[in-house]
């Protein structure tokens, strides 16, 4: 247990964030987040955590939160010298790269002089803390695969400039003023919490609203683009282990597997017993039919990004030499966790499924109730 330390972290209510505090807690840290004022508070990921840890401004408490924005170097600042963290885990950007084209300079603000402002901070305060910096796989670009710390980046997206210039700052605070600044460099990672605007999600909370009756087909853009899907929970682990190490260094995190986003639409409906036919073109002309020619898959123009990043293979051998960290859920079980955790979901909204808090049922029972209703579809469009 690691008893008595502070961790503070930025973006603690996406994915990531959720995983990471429920680990650390169970390390014993005292965790501290912070989050954006929102209209619609986005604390979904940590509500259990909040009802269960949250005690303001009692410094024993295991967990609480605190409104900053990594745009405002005043919060921040205030922030840290409240908290006064042992480890910062610099987890909060605009995460999606698609977004990123369409508001480049905001993405620059947050991803690049976001993590610029922390440093800074800690540099100016002389803060004895450990900061990992979220970094990620699309700094590497059209760099081709397989990709580890020396491969040459070349990212195709302001999001993925915006994540190498906060990748080289933190390697500069490093090596200039000796601050244990440390870069995780994550490739594509996933998991039933991941945001809804992510094609991963987009894809299982089709399939489970096609089964349901609201909605007919899944519109996507490119998909040949090649990505290493890991589970976010275990990535999360990994964040931890780099700011474990004896020294500031930057590591890669990855599988070792890539797959196409076809192979994950295929694996899904595989999964339901509802495979689909391609008309066998190509780009926006491409669709993908059931058994009975219904449109299930539909490609869109408008989801097509300026520039494209084809491939993503992470090496992550020197994670496994270092830190002893390396991948144990790979692609077929995260594709069937995400689509079992929407059919749950979904099942649960429609009626389809009681509601029965506190209990865990396993994947597999999801998946059945979803066979049995595509076989209800089937059968009800063949008549």
């Amino acid at each position: 247990m690691e008893s008595g330390k502070v961790a503070l972290i930025t973006g603690i209510g996406g994915q990531d964030g959720s995983y990471l505090t429920e680990f650390l807690i169970k390390k014993g840290y005292r965790v501290r987040g912070i989050i954006r004022r929102a209209s619609w508070p986005n604390t979904q990921r940590i509500f259990h955590l909040m009802k269960e840890y949250e005690v303001e401004d009692d410094d024993n408490s295991r967990f609480w939160l605190r409104y900053a924005d990594l745009t405002d170097a005043s919060s921040l600042r205030t922030i840290i010298e409240k908290f006064k963290p042992d480890e910062i885990y610099n987890l909060g950007s605009q995460s999606h790269v698609g977004i990123s084209f369409q508001n480049p300079i905001s993405t620059l603000d947050i991803n690049s002089i976001g993590p610029l402002r922390i440093l800074d901070i800690i540099r100016d305060m002389k803060i004895p803390c450990k900061y990992y910096q979220a970094s990620s796989s699309e700094m590497f670009g059209i760099s081709p695969p397989p990709q580890n710390e020396k491969t040459p980046m070349l990212p195709q997206s302001p999001y993925g400039i915006a994540k190498l210039a906060a990748y080289h700052l933190t390697k500069m605070y490093r090596n200039s003023y000796g601050i244990f600044s440390s870069n995780g460099i994550l490739f594509n990672h996933e998991s039933p919490r991941r945001g809804i605007n992510f094609v991963t999600r987009k894809i299982t909370i089709g399939i489970a609203k096609m089964l349901t009756g609201d909605e007919a087909r899944i519109t996507l853009g490119n998909l040949d683009a090649k990505r290493d899907w890991g589970y976010s929970k275990e990535y999360v682990e990994a964040m931890w282990k780099i700011l474990q190490h004896h020294e500031p260094e930057d590591f890669v995190i990855a599988t070792g597997e890539t797959h196409t986003i076809r192979e994950f639409i295929e694996e899904c409906f595989n999964l339901i017993s509802m495979p689909l036919a391609s008309n066998e073109k190509q780009g926006a002309d491409e669709k993908y039919f059931d058994e009975n020619w219904n449109v299930r898959v539909d490609i869109h123009p408008k989801y097509y990004r300026p520039s494209e990043v084809p491939a993503l293979l992470g090496d992550a051998s020197k994670a496994k030499r270092l830190l002893g960290w390396e991948p144990k859920t790979k692609f077929k079980e995260l594709a069937k966790m995400m689509l079992a955790a929407d059919l749950k979901d979904r099942f649960e909204r429609a009626g389809i499924l009681p509601i029965e808090p506190g209990v865990e049922k396993p994947d597999e029972f999801y998946l059945e109730k979803a066979r049995e209703l595509a076989d209800k579809l089937k059968l009800k469009k063949s008549n």
